[in-house]
This record gives structure tokens, sequence and C-alpha cells, in this order.
């Protein structure tokens, strides 16, 4: 192939995914005569992840028993990673800053730092808001995927142990009827292949919880390309009024045509799923 002549499908394509056509047709039966949430978007965003975060004003390191199994599960995905842990995502509170700006504040929740956590996330206030973005790390376990999930905030300001790994079993019991779900994260729209059932993953999780498109990674992302690639696309949803699909769309052929994020790696990964109408 000649690389000068190359050009990516997105250029010319609205591309969607779907994890399955039962899927589809579940979520458009579930969805087809609900209203529309009254605010716009709620963002959850740079959670702590560890005692050793310089946002954390004391060192309490013990582990409360009750979370010993959560904290054993998080640590078998993590090792399914080839991780050692869960490092700050700086960028994604810029990344939700810039977000946020362009929605009026009485129509949009930010919840950064310490409050990103479980609590938050499994709130019934979420489903107030037509958008749900959460701008932290997520992954799906292969080999087990009920331990597939997103990371949030897993100590509080004390340095205390709390809950944090909200679990696809954990997104099956939400009520998140929002019209899209954005996980800004590492690795969120890969799943194990089941037969007649496509992906299980955290897609099948979200759409079940309500949510009528996702969008999520492939692969491991960047940071800082992420946080460009997201901005970019909420302009092109809140101030141009393109569809999901027409603005991510337009958001990667942006980055695309930058030669600092010309690399598929900083664009490429991101994918949308579910309802394309």
């Amino acid at each position: 192939m000649n690389n000068s002549n190359y050009q990516p499908l997105m250029l010319n394509h609205e591309i969607v995914n779907l994890p399955s056509a039962s899927t589809i047709a579940i979520q458009r039966e579930k969805i087809a005569k609900r209203n529309i949430a009254p605010k716009k978007i709620a963002i959850l965003a740079d959670p702590v992840y560890s005692s050793n975060d310089k946002r954390v004003t004391g060192k309490e390191e013990t582990l409360a028993p009750e979370l010993d199994l959560e904290r054993s599960a998080l640590q078998r995905s993590a090792k399914s990673l080839n991780r050692t842990g869960w490092s700050q995502l700086p960028n994604t509170k810029i990344e939700a800053e810039g977000i946020l700006k362009l929605v009026p504040n009485s129509s949009s929740l930010s919840v950064f730092s310490f409050d990103a956590n479980h609590n938050w996330a499994t709130s019934k206030n979420l489903n107030q808001y037509q958008i749900l973005h959460f701008a932290t790390h997520g992954f799906v376990n292969h080999e087990q995927p009920e331990l597939s999930g997103i990371v949030l905030s897993l100590v509080n300001k004390d340095g205390k142990q709390i809950p944090g790994y909200l679990r696809l079993a954990d997104l099956f019991e939400q009520d998140y009827p929002a019209e899209l779900i954005v996980l800004s994260a590492c690795e969120t729209g890969l799943g194990k292949n089941v037969s007649g059932e496509g992906l299980v993953g955290l897609t099948r999780g979200l759409m079940y919880a309500g949510a009528a498109r996702v969008a999520l990674s492939l692969w491991k992302v960047d940071d800082k390309g992420t946080s460009v690639l997201m901005q970019e696309f909420y302009k092109q949803m809140l101030q141009e009024n393109q569809t999901p699909t027409e603005a991510l769309r337009a958001a990667q052929r942006k980055l695309w045509s930058n030669p600092d994020w010309r690399s598929p790696h900083y664009w490429a990964a991101f994918t949308l799923q579910g309802e394309w109408n």
C-alpha cells in the first residue's frame, strides 16, 4: 500500500458498531417511549486511586475487611492487563473542564477528585442527565468478563480505603437513561466473544442500564490525546449541533488533519456503539 495515498475510513464514512443484533433490538424497545432527561451532562473525572496521591492529606492505609474482595478482584484484573496499579490521569480534569465550558452550569454536574467515587457513580441523580461522561480508568477482563469495570476513587481525603470499583454486574443494576455515555478511558470497548451474543463487555452493561449509545476505546489510549479528542467531540455536538456519530467523525478528522495528532494512536481507538439514528 502506498502510504501517501492512505485515507482512514472515517474521512468519508460515519462508523457505528453494535455488540449484537439482539442487543440493539432490546435497547430500542426499552428507549422507544421514554422522555429525554431534563439536564445535559454529568462528568465524573480525575479520581484518586492511591493514598500516595498528593491530594490525600492523611496516610491511613488500613484496608477495611468489607473491601477485601473488591481489592482482590481489582488486583487480579490489573495483573491480567500487566498493570501494577492505577495511575492518575491528569489530563482528565483538563478534558472535563473544557467540556463543562460548553454547557450552562444549571444543566451540568461536575464530580471530581475524591467525589468521583462509587457512591456518585451509582447515585440516582445521574438519571437526570442526557450525557454521562466517565473520565477515568476502565477495562475489560477477557478471561473473567464479570470483573470488567470502571475504576473510581479508591481512597478518601484522609487516605482511607473506600469502594471504588464499578463492576460489570454493578452496571446492569444502574438506571442510566442517557442518550450517550462516554467512557474516556483505556480499553473499554473490548470484550469476550460469546456465541450468539456478540461482545460481553462494558458496552452491553451500559446499554442494559439505559444508554442509547456508548462511546469508548478499543485499546489503551494516550491521556493528552484523548483530552484533545474529547473536547473537540463535545464542541461538535454541543456547539455545532451534530449527532454523536457525526461529532466523533468530525473530531477524529480534526485530529488527523493536525500534524501533532495525526497518528491513529491518538484518535482511532474511540468508537461509537449502539443506536445510530
